[in-house]
C-alpha cells in the first residue's frame, strides 16, 4: 500500500504539478568487514521546471512480501537492518535544490566491530523527501498540495563469497485462467535477483507458446508466489511446461517441469 501511494503521488506530480526529483543510483551496494567503513555517492536532481525543492534525508527499513512488493518499515525494526550503520554529512540532512540543480550525497556505512547477528546480508533504505509541498491538481481538477519522496535501497554483505540458491516449491497451471502459478524460495544467505523463463510446448503439434520472461528480486529466506499469464494459449491439447530460474550463477540454475491437458 505504501509503495502504491508513492507511485500514485509521482504520477500526479509529473502530470499536474510539473515537479519531481531524480535519485541515482536506485540501489547502493556495500561490501565491508566488521569495524570498517565505506562511502558511496548518491546524486539527487531537482527535475522540476520552476519549483525550488526543500529536501530532507531519512532512513528506514524495507522488505518484500510474497508477491515481491516493497514493504517499508521504521528504521532499525527488521532483524537484517543496517540503518543504524549508515551516516551522512550534517549539511546533507536538509538542503534545497533550484530547478535543474543537483547535489551529491556521501553515504557512509560503518560495520560494528562486534556484530549483532551472524547474518551475511543486511539492508536499509535512504529516503529523500520534499518538505515544501507545491500546488497541483488531482484527476478531477481539484487543487491539492503535492510532495515527492524517493527511496534508495541499500545492501550490505560480508566479503566472503556465499552461494546463491533458489528452490522451486510448487508449480501448477490454472487452465481456466491460463495462468502459471509458481512458488519458490531463496535459500541462500544473500539477496538473489534473476530472471524466470518458461517454455510451453504442445506435445502433439510441437507448437511453442510464447510466455514473457519475469524478473525477480528476493532477500534471504523469501518465499515468492508468482502468477504468470499465458496470453497466446488457444489450441487445445497436451502440453509440457518447463520453468527455468536463472540467478546469474551458472552452477545453481533451478528448473521444474509440468505436463497438463488444455481442453
Amino acid at each position: 500500500m505504501k509503495k502504491f501511494a508513492l507511485l500514485f503521488c509521482f504520477l500526479i506530480i509529473r502530470i499536474h504539478a510539473q515537479t519531481g526529483i531524480s535519485v541515482s543510483p536506485p540501489r547502493v551496494y556495500f561490501e565491508t568487514i566488521p569495524g570498517s567503513s565505506s562511502t558511496q555517492k548518491i546524486t539527487v536532481t531537482n527535475v522540476s521546471v520552476k519549483h525550488t525543492l526543500d529536501l530532507a534525508v531519512s532512513l528506514g527499513d524495507w522488505e518484500y512480501d510474497e508477491k515481491g512488493e516493497n514493504i517499508m518499515q521504521p528504521a532499525n525494526t527488521l532483524k537484517n537492518s543496517c540503518s543504524q550503520w549508515i551516516s551522512i554529512n550534517k549539511e546533507d540532512a536538509y538542503f534545497s535544490l533550484a530547478p535543474g540543480e543537483r547535489k551529491e550525497l556521501n553515504v557512509t556505512l560503518t560495520v560494528p566491530t562486534v556484530s549483532k547477528d551472524e547474518l551475511a546480508a543486511h539492508t536499509a533504505v535512504l529516503f529523500v523527501s520534499q518538505m515544501n509541498p507545491v500546488d497541483g491538481t488531482d484527476n478531477t481538477g481539484a487543487k491539492i498540495k503535492v510532495s515527492v519522496k524517493s527511496g534508495i535501497k541499500i545492501f550490505h554483505k560480508k566479503p566472503e563469497t556465499s552461494l546463491r540458491k533458489i528452490e522451486i516449491k510448487d508449480l501448477k497451471f490454472d487452465t481456466a485462467k491460463k495462468i502459471i502459478n509458481l512458488q519458490f524460495e531463496n535459500q541462500s544467505e544473500l539477496w538473489t535477483d534473476g530472471k524466470i523463463t518458461t517454455d510451453l510446448i504442445n506435445t502433439t503439434t510441437g507448437k511453442k507458446i510464447a510466455v514473457d520472461p519475469v524478473v525477480f528480486y528476493t532477500l534471504p529466506g523469501n518465499i515468492r508466489k508468482l502468477s504468470i499469464p499465458v496470453k497466446d494459449l488457444t489450441e487445445k491439447g497436451a502440453y509440457n511446461l518447463s520453468v527455468l530460474i536463472d540467478n546469474g550463477d551458472d552452477n545453481t540454475l533451478e528448473m521444474a517441469e509440468l505436463n497438463f491437458n488444455y481442453e
